[in-house]
């Protein structure tokens, strides 16, 4: 038992030295990291002093530099506030000067405009003084001597009068009636192109009669296939290396036209292919009809009128008349009216419609019974065409009334570009020979040396022999001649005759 207490008397003063031994280590060990905390704090602190001068030196330089940029900014602006205020001080002594100007100015009207009041009331005194002294002088009131101061005039110079307004009158008419020429002449002028004649002729050409038999085929049954399937006659016989095309409808002749030219260059004819190339020259003239009625309208600046007017209107490419292609002569009445109309003061877009349609009724007047113009009509109408349109169009071969003034103008505008010289084959012979005969006639007369027709036979210029005709001579040959004409030759409108003698004196100085 007393070793027991002993042992643990033992243990227990172990226990307190190994406590009080590692309290003490413990101690030491906390003072040597107690003093490196120390010094790692003096360092941090050290560099964060040395971080701060750094700062405080870049911020300061910094600063510097912003400083001396905001000053040299203020001074450049100080410098063109400067200018500014130098620039409005200027323009307000400007300004002060003019308005300085302005009011001598106001000043010189002003005092002009009061002499000038005075000026016109003393005149009107003076007048009203001289009024009354004539009325005292005359015994007369001023209307009553006016009354007969007028009648007086008009005893003396009444002939005078008459004569005065007869030529007044007649340079007036004279005067509207160049105008009306002026007019129409320009319009030629700026619408005088060639119209070509026929433009697909009814005839194929063959380069050798041997391929005639191929059209022909065995027992004529190519020739019957293609007559069956285009609608036309062909006439082969007639004319050597030659195919004559009959029909009356212009685009089956057309048709066959193109595919008769197709079989010819492929050289392989039989009812198949026959068959084939008329197809196909079907579509191909529809085409055509679609595409040339469009053009036409976007070509005369003709809005508005149903497409299946146009593809009726297109068809006139294939239609003739007199030799004249219908659509190019429609075109060119379109421009012609619309210039015309321009002119006048009328409405240039119905006056150019009512051009370029008034033909249409050609298209199918070999299909429906009736007058182009009323198959024209029944078109327009039927595709709510505008009614001043049809008014215009419809008056052309005077079947109605004129009722508006763009059908004058179509009717006008027909007449030119038909029976304009060298637009048709039937009258360029007659033109042809109306040249001739105004010719003939000026070189009839003894002294005339040459003679010239221009202007489409609207004028003759004369040249005559100085010896034989003088200056007296001159006008009444004018006059002779123009005479002649009247009797002899039959034409529209008037005939200018110039007579010109010109004489030249030559000599040398040696």
């Amino acid at each position: 038992m007393p070793t027991l207490i002993l042992m643990a008397i033992i243990a227990v003063s172990a226990l307190l030295v190994g406590i009080t031994i590692g309290w003490f280590l413990r101690f030491i060990i906390a003072l040597g990291q107690k003093g490196s905390m120390e010094l790692e704090i003096k360092e941090m602190m050290l560099e964060a002093r040395t971080e701060v001068e750094r700062i405080n030196q870049e911020a300061s330089e910094q600063a510097h530099e912003t400083i001396k940029l905001a000053q040299e900014e203020a001074k450049t602006l100080r410098e063109k506030l400067s200018k500014s205020e130098e620039h409005l001080i200027n323009r307000e002594n400007l300004l002060d000067k003019r308005q300085f100007d302005l009011d001598e100015d106001r000043e010189k009207l002003e005092k002009e405009e009061r002499n000038l009041k005075n000026s016109l009331l003393e005149s009107q005194k003076l007048k009203d003084q001289l009024v009354e002294r004539l009325s005292q002088v005359s015994s007369l009131s001023i209307t009553d001597a006016q009354k007969e101061l007028v009648s007086a005039l008009e005893k003396n110079y009444e002939e005078d009068l008459i004569v005065r307004l007869r030529k007044l009158e007649l340079a007036g008419k004279e005067k509207l009636e160049a105008r009306a020429r002026d007019i129409i002449v320009s319009t030629i002028q700026r619408i005088g192109t060639t119209v070509s004649a026929d433009l697909f002729s009814t005839n194929v050409h063959l380069e050798e009669d041997a391929i005639k038999g191929k059209i022909i085929g065995k027992e004529g049954r190519n020739i019957k296939t293609f007559e069956r399937l285009t609608g036309v006659e062909l006439l082969v016989d007639d004319t050597p290396s030659m195919i004559s095309i009959s029909s009356f409808d212009p685009v089956r002749r057309a048709i066959a036209k193109i595919a008769l030219e197709a079989l010819v260059k492929d050289g392989r004819i039989q009812p198949a292919k026959i068959e084939k190339e008329v197809e196909k020259a079907e579509k191909e003239v529809k085409k055509i009809i679609k595409e040339k009625g469009e053009e036409a309208a976007y070509e005369c600046g003709v809005f508005g009128l149903d497409t299946k007017v146009l593809h009726i209107l297109g068809r006139l490419y294939f239609r003739t008349s007199y030799g004249q292609n219908v659509l190019e002569h429609s075109k060119e009445m379109a421009h012609i009216a619309g210039m015309i109309a321009e002119e006048v003061g009328a409405d240039v877009r119905v006056a150019k419609a009512g051009a370029l349609v008034h033909d249409i009724g050609k298209a199918l007047d070999h299909e429906v019974p009736g007058t182009h113009v009323e198959i024209g009509k029944r078109i327009l109408q039927k595709f709510n065409t505008n009614p001043e349109i049809i008014k215009a169009m419809q008056s052309h071969h005077d079947e109605y009334p004129h009722e508006n003034v763009e059908a004058v103008i179509v009717t006008v505008a027909d007449s030119i570009s038909g029976g304009r010289p060298g637009a048709r084959r039937e009258n360029i012979d007659n033109f042809i020979k109306r040249l001739g005969e105004l010719e003939n006639i000026a070189n009839s007369f003894e002294g005339v040396e040459k003679s010239y027709a221009l202007s489409a036979g609207r004028e003759i210029r004369i040249f005559v022999s100085p010896e034989k005709i003088s200056d007296i001579d001159a006008y009444s040959l004018a006059r002779k001649i123009a005479h002649r004409i009247e009797e002899e030759l039959k034409y529209p409108g008037e005939i200018k005759i110039t007579v010109i003698r010109e004489s030249k004196v030559i000599e040398f100085a040696r």
